[in-house]
């Protein structure tokens, strides 16, 4: 992949997306698929906010039944399978324990109607991902599957399935790839300051500044489409789109990463004031998640806060485990806003996760269109319903999707644990471990990996404990438009994905940047400095 913003000639666009999240990645795929002239532009890099600051499910939206929102719990059902079979390497069941300490007959029917509507869940292409229906489990055989789980009052509980995503960053990634592969043209490091409207209250395309070389074009395009999430109702604001500014709310939601309370299962758990609370099996360690609290500040302001850290321990504490997990036994902590569709509910926890396609023009604005929320199971299907008003708005008899029957960039397989086998046997010169790791990270472009720290045998250093290797560092400056330390640690390998790696692991990582990308000395260490911050517990 390159970024085609260091050499654009000018050429006018069918469509330019504003915002490289889930979303707008899934768009740009979705559109350049059908056949449209696309480029998509990101400020910081792909998939760096919202989408990497999820709880690394890819859930079939079970609370949502209590709202009643049956048409968004068969969405994300759909979606969920979806993705298993278009993502196979990305996205695995997971089985979820519910303890029950009260009445259980509104879970079981809630379950059952679940099962119910996720009819086709065993209609995947990998026999591996088909999913069972829930089944009830007693106390005891319940605390031997998960010993952390509060025993007092314990009458029941419920054992279902949903699908839990490896590595969330490098599946966005998957879709942006993809979009490249049928020709769209894609930037990172690249801002949009302003609409431009050649005519009266009419959007032609988007001033945009090149944020590593500083330079600014003008980008012209037929149509323009705000996927900003958090930053939605902020950009494309100036100018004629003034009056376009969508209704969003801001919803805070973080997690932290402990060595300790591990299982094999995910328990999810229910606090006092009716939230949900997630405790998951991850990279050998256990991920706890997640706040919905209202952010009402400045997105760019953002910053995960000890406080906030503190208050999830606190409810953690107070239902799981032996209530003494502290501040010190943390590794990692992170968070993000979810961008919320404006309703009439109280908080943030009880608004819709529904998305919205709004035609700017009902504002007078012609020539843009904002996604207002959404989650990131549904994108898919959210870029394939957008298409139909982009369709519109162009003139265009668009073809049908294709999107839901075709493996995403890279992860061309059908069964993903035979692809790991058939990895060890072709590259039986590197540890089992580090081939497994990088066959699912990588999928079918393993062996491009591979073959660099073969070519560099300075690549083929372990970096992490599951096996990973400094290869992956490498392939994502050469391919995979890594321009930073952080895209290429905390974005395209799972360097940081539990904190600060093993000593040494973030310099060599920095060495092969800089030698790269001409650093000097002092960007090298300014790059270190950075993602040291973000991986860094908050101290205040």
């Amino acid at each position: 992949m390159q970024r085609f913003i260091e050499r654009y000639d000018g050429r006018n666009y069918d469509v330019i997306i504003v915002g490289g999240g889930v979303t707008g990645a899934a768009i740009a795929y979705e559109a350049a698929s059908r056949g449209l002239a696309v480029a998509l532009i990101e400020k910081r890099d792909f998939g760096w906010a919202t989408s990497a600051a999820t709880s690394k499910m890819i859930h079939g939206g079970l609370r949502y039944l209590y709202y009643g929102e049956l048409g968004l719990v068969r969405e994300s059902l759909q979606e969920r399978r979806i993705l298993e079979n278009i993502a196979p390497n990305y996205v695995y069941p997971l089985p979820i324990l519910a303890p029950l300490y009260k009445s259980s007959w509104t879970v079981r029917a809630g379950l059952a109607l679940y099962d119910l509507i996720a009819y086709d869940k065993k209609w995947t292409w990998d026999k591996d991902k088909r999913l069972p229906n829930h089944r009830m489990v007693a106390v005891d055989e319940l605390m031997q599957m998960a010993p952390h789980v509060r025993p007092q009052g314990l009458e029941s509980a419920a054992l279902y399935y949903d699908c839990q995503s490896s590595f969330p960053e490098r599946l966005t990634l998957a879709f942006v790839r993809s979009a490249v592969a049928m020709g769209a043209h894609v930037a990172n490091h690249a801002q949009a300051l302003d609409a431009i409207c050649p005519l009266e209250r009419r959007v032609g395309g988007v001033k945009a500044r090149d944020l590593l070389s500083g330079a600014e074009i003008d980008l012209r395009g037929s149509l323009v489409v705000n996927c900003g999430g958090p930053w939605a109702d902020l950009i494309l604001q100036p100018g004629c789109a003034a009056e376009a500014s969508p209704r969003i709310r801001r919803s805070e939601g973080i997690h932290f990463i402990t060595p300790k309370l591990k299982s094999s299962w995910g328990v999810v758990l229910w606090t006092d004031d009716g939230r949900h609370l997630f405790v998951l099996p991850w990279r050998g360690h256990t991920l706890v998640g997640t706040t919905d609290k209202e952010y009402n500040g400045d997105p760019d302001n953002y910053r995960v806060t000890k406080q906030s850290v503190e208050e999830l321990l606190a409810t953690l504490n107070s239902c799981y485990g032996d209530g003494k997990l502290a501040y010190e036994d943390i590794v990692f902590a992170y968070g993000g806003l979810r961008p919320l569709v404006e309703d009439h509910v109280e908080g943030t926890y009880q608004a819709s996760r529904r998305y919205e396609i709004h035609d700017n023009a009902a504002e007078g604005v012609e020539g843009l269109i904002t996604i207002e929320g959404g989650k990131y199971t549904t994108s898919r299907n959210l870029a394939e319903k957008a298409m139909k008003v982009i369709g519109r708005k162009l003139g265009r008899d668009l073809p049908p999707s294709a999107t839901a029957g075709k493996p995403l960039n890279g992860c061309e397989m059908r069964g993903v644990e035979s692809f790991v086998a058939e990895m060890k046997n072709l590259h039986a010169d590197f540890p089992a471990d580090t081939v497994e790791v990088m066959a699912r990270n990588y999928g079918a472009q393993c062996g491009q990996v591979l073959e660099l720290a073969r070519a560099e045998p300075e690549l083929a250093r372990r970096s992490a404990f599951d096996g990973e290797i400094m290869a992956g560092v490498a392939f994502a400056v050469r391919h995979e438009m890594a321009r930073t330390l952080a895209d290429a640690v905390l974005r395209r390998t799972g360097l940081g994905a539990l904190g600060q790696p093993a000593p040494g692991v973030l310099e060599q990582a920095a060495d092969i940047c800089a030698a790269e990308l001409g650093w000097s000395a002092e960007k090298r260490q300014r790059e270190i400095d950075d993602v040291n911050g973000w991986l860094r517990l908050p101290i205040d």
